[in-house]
């Protein structure tokens, strides 16, 4: 359990950028510091760090960065009972290609699994049952210990690139393997990812505007109904995952 007290302290003594603490409990991250919106969770045994040069009064957010992905969030100061000090820093793991694909198959396990139980979409969501499409993939991959970036935008820039923006996807079958990642959104930036199955099938977290309002599994393809249209006229690329994220932001 952390304070107020103990945040100032630490900010005081000149260490409060370089402690980390570990999270005891789910955890909600606001998208800005005055704002109820969800930015994304965290989940029990995740680590982070208060990345503030200055600490608010009580009742006011408190400027956070979680360890493993570097995104930044804003927590209430009711969170705190959540926190205790980590034993030791966050160390990624730096695991080869043959070891990703090696867990790939577990990958699809946990989606699938995830798939079964009753969910709908929510934004920011990685817990569980309810998720986003790159919080799923995310939590995916990070229970078995490879770790990607928060974002559909991030997590594309992060894998190999196998497909460009606006490249035609006709013969995507022959250059996708189970377990490589689409994207889809606007040639600028990708918005939305699932995970491709084999087979022509793709598994992903959609909303309500035009998707399924949770995970389920869509035919990499121009026939089928409304929403395997809609998502096979938004396709951005596609990307192999074949490393583990390392943190890259001073936590300052």
């Amino acid at each position: 359990m952390v304070s107020i007290d103990t945040l100032k302290a630490q900010l005081q003594d000149g260490v409060l950028s370089s402690v980390e603490y570990r999270l005891g409990a789910p955890l909600d991250l606001l998208d800005a510091p005055t704002s109820k919106s969800l930015a994304t969770q965290a989940w029990p045994g995740r680590q982070l760090k208060f990345c503030v040069s200055d600490l608010p009064q009580p009742r006011q957010t408190l400027a956070v960065r979680l360890c493993e992905d570097d995104y930044p969030g804003w927590l209430g100061p009711q969170a705190l009972t959540t926190l205790e000090p980590a034993a030791q820093s966050y160390q990624a793991s730096s695991l080869t290609r043959d070891q990703i694909s090696s867990r790939l198959q577990y990958v699809i396990a946990f989606m699938l699994a995830a798939m079964d139980q009753p969910n709908q979409y929510l934004w920011g969501g990685t817990i569980g049952p309810n998720f986003d499409c790159s919080g799923l993939m995310q939590r995916a991959f990070a229970e078995q210990g490879i770790w990607l970036p928060r974002d559909a935008y991030q997590q594309e820039a992060f894998t190999q690139t196998l497909t460009n923006p606006g490249s035609e996807v006709q013969d995507f079958a022959q250059i996708l393997q189970a377990g490589d990642l689409i994207f889809f959104g606007p040639v600028e930036k990708a918005n939305h990812v699932a995970l491709y199955l084999g087979d022509g099938k793709y598994i992903h977290s959609s909303g309500t505007e035009q998707g399924r309002n949770g995970i389920g599994i869509d035919l990499l393809s121009p026939e089928g109904d409304a929403v395997t249209q809609a998502y096979y006229g938004q396709i951005h690329g596609a990307g192999r995952i074949i490393k583990s994220y390392q943190p890259q932001t001073p936590l300052t």
